[in-house]
């Protein structure tokens, strides 16, 4: 039978990478926080990569700032052309009015 599977939160993640970055013996360390080494390895390697956006939760990507930004670029032009496209339509349905 397979054990629980725990979910541990984005501060807790955190706290134990930057705990691990203090000490030598990361197994130790690991044993003390009841986590298995392995994991304690995968979240430093994820932290290095990515920094603060490490550990964004469940479901949700993990994005380095270079990515965030082009996200966000990304978000803010689908809209400006969602407003141009309605403002086409007004203008043409203004127009038909206007004859």
């Amino acid at each position: 039978m397979k054990g629980i599977k725990n979910h541990y939160d984005a501060s807790f993640k955190l706290r134990a990478v930057e705990l691990s970055y203090e000490r030598s013996n990361i197994s130790e360390l690991a044993r003390e926080l009841g986590i298995k080494a392995s994991l304690l390895y995968k979240w430093r390697k994820d932290y290095q990569e990515y920094g603060s956006n490490s550990f964004p939760g469940k479901g949700n990507l993990k994005l380095t700032p270079e990515q965030e930004r082009i996200v966000e670029l990304e978000r803010k032009l689908k809209d400006a052309e969602l407003e141009c496209d309605i403002l086409k339509k007004a203008i043409s349905i203004f127009s038909k009015n206007g004859r």
